[in-house]
């Protein structure tokens, strides 16, 4: 978990005997993703695709790849046309590839009511199903109301995050893997379960203490970063900002068992963090960081214009422009 470098050497070492299986291209691309070899992850995807067109590793690192580079829109219009072939796929993959579509959206700055149609009809409705997996569907329904959370579109959601968080107080839930009970610490404590938070909390540091000395040397990241949702959650950035450190870098907290893209939340909410505790010259320095691997991201300019415009620069006109720019740009018919 969490260790890309292996998962590519695995991928690399069974290669040369399955070259004509679309599988080993998905598995491939994802690995390549992690290491940030964007163009050998397109290739590896577009091969696999090439062999089946209905392989949704393949679908889904492709997606990656477009939503990496700020293809929002072809990464909706791809995903779109190969939606028809998720219906037998696991509620995770099922919810996961929507969750991926709905984040497009969102990034590309189409109308939030978009985000929330997606959110309801292709996430929630999974749990309609005789055989679906609630925790996995879960994960992804959390995951994307963060994010809209960190943009501020609660508003538009409603209840729904109420909802979500009655479920979560099944301890059936809990424990099953780092990255969903992270998300669900914020989710109980920004709608005000405390006991159950605390329960939580307690139950990973528990779990902590019997893991081996190495491995809870590890762990020690996972259990920051939980405490910092909790604090996020309930409103206390001070704190939250103390936990996760002025210069904290999402990539070694990949031992939660979340992608780039799933951690890039994390980035986010750490930006607003320092710019809501008055640190703009470090929420600069992280905005800037992100803007150099993805300049076409509409948030991230958003971001920079509120650090200048704390800072009472004039630059902050210039980049509210940028950001105006490139909102209009991605789905102008939907606005």
């Amino acid at each position: 978990m969490g260790q890309p470098d292996l998962s590519l050497k695995l991928a690399e070492l069974v290669l040369p005997i399955n070259e004509h299986e679309d599988y080993i291209y998905g598995m491939l691309a994802f690995s390549l993703l992690e290491l940030g070899r964007i163009d050998d992850a397109e290739k590896a995807g577009k091969k696999g695709y090439e062999i089946k067109k209905d392989d949704p590793w393949s679908q889904h690192a492709l997606c990656h790849v477009y939503q990496y580079d700020c293809r929002f829109k072809e990464a909706v219009e791809f995903m779109n046309n190969c939606a028809s072939s998720w219906s037998s796929l696991s509620s995770f993959m099922y919810t996961h590839n929507w969750w991926h579509i709905a984040l497009c959206y969102l990034e590309g700055h189409a109308p939030m009511e978009k985000v929330r149609e997606i959110y309801d009809e292709c996430i929630w409705k999974e749990l309609e199903r005789s055989d679906a997996m609630p925790a996995e569907v879960y994960l992804n329904a959390v995951g994307l109301l963060l994010r809209v959370h960190v943009r501020g579109g609660d508003y538009v959601f409603e209840d729904r995050l109420k909802n979500l968080a009655k479920c979560l107080t099944n301890q059936v839930f809990w424990f099953l893997e780092w990255h969903l009970d992270i998300l669900i610490l914020w989710a109980l404590a920004y709608t005000r379960e405390y006991e159950k938070v605390e329960d939580l909390l307690e139950g990973l540091k528990c779990r902590i203490s019997m893991m081996t000395k190495k491995k809870q040397e590890l762990m020690q990241r996972g259990l920051l970063l939980a405490e910092a949702l909790y604090k996020y959650g309930k409103g206390d950035d001070k704190e939250a900002l103390e936990l996760l450190g002025h210069d904290f870098d999402a990539i070694n907290y990949k031992i939660i068992g979340a992608s780039d893209e799933q951690l890039d939340v994390f980035i986010e909410l750490h930006i607003s963090l320092l710019l809501n505790n008055g640190e703009a010259h470090k929420a600069i320095q992280a905005t800037e960081k992100q803007l150099k691997k993805r300049e076409g991201a509409p948030f991230l300019w958003r971001l920079l214009e509120k650090a200048y415009l704390i800072l009472g620069k004039e630059e902050a006109a210039d980049y509210g422009e940028k950001a105006r720019e490139l909102e209009a740009t991605y789905f102008p018919q939907l606005v």
